[in-house]
């Protein structure tokens, strides 16, 4: 008798412990519902073209000498009067970022010794320079070059939209037109009614050149010519609508 409880009561242990694994197993396990892929998924884009407000600068400058010292005190000279030319230019300390600056063994090949021989060292110092007046690009470039001298490093300029809010808020109402008469357009074509949207997903793209910018042909001014062009600020979403019974 004794025997017989005690087989009943393992019985019923292993029922308990396998309703326990399945309980886990169905926990663990995502449950996919038809809900999930219910309605009419689309993607909407729109853009907006709108004029650069900002110039950024990549410049510097470059000294070489025969001893660091000699080199160093050359460019910092150099970069003090291109900092001053910036600042009486009109731009602020908080929009002129160091970039990059190295100290760097300038050599050459020694074909009688069959060596690299150290011929002096170049001192490079380069600053990223915001200017918020994009109309005086052309002569704060001027100044600079004429400030540094032969030291002057001016290696790009880029042109970026200081607040693209007003501009995304435009090119998201457009994307959302676009979106839903593409929704419209398949709720159509296939029989059903389009509900509202359930689901909707942003991706911004930071403002690109809509057109390169150029300098008209025979343009003659007294300071070097700069042309902002146009740049595009887009928004690409995706959204789910319903689908009405």
């Amino acid at each position: 008798m004794r025997i017989k409880n005690l087989i009943a009561i393992g019985f019923v242990i292993m029922l308990v412990l396998a309703g326990l694994v399945g309980c886990t197993s169905g926990t663990d396990s995502p449950i996919y519902t038809s809900n999930q892929q219910e309605g009419i998924w689309v993607n909407g884009h729109g853009e907006v073209n709108a004029a650069p407000d900002i110039a950024i600068l990549q410049l510097g400058i470059s000294a070489q000498r025969a001893s660091v010292a000699d080199a160093q005190a050359e460019a910092a000279t150099s970069m003090d009067r291109v900092m001053s030319a910036l600042k009486s230019n009109g731009v602020a300390d908080k929009d002129i970022q160091t970039q990059y600056f190295s100290i760097q063994q300038v050599t050459r090949w020694d074909q009688d010794k069959q060596e690299e021989i150290v011929i002096g060292y170049r001192v490079s110092n380069m600053v990223a320079a915001k200017i918020r007046e994009i109309d005086k690009t052309g002569s704060i470039i001027d100044a600079v070059a004429e400030a540094g001298g032969d030291f002057t490093r001016i290696d790009g300029i880029s042109f970026s939209i200081d607040d693209p809010s007003e501009y995304r808020i435009e090119a998201r109402d457009e994307a959302m037109v676009d979106a839903k008469t593409k929704a419209e357009q398949l709720a159509n074509s296939s029989g059903v009614r389009l509900g509202k949207p359930t689901y909707i997903s942003e991706s911004i793209s930071y403002p690109v050149y809509a057109q390169p910018p150029g300098v008209a042909e025979g343009a003659v001014a007294p300071t070097t010519p700069i042309s902002p062009g146009e740049m595009m600020v887009s928004i690409d979403i995706q959204v789910v609508y319903a689908i009405l019974d």
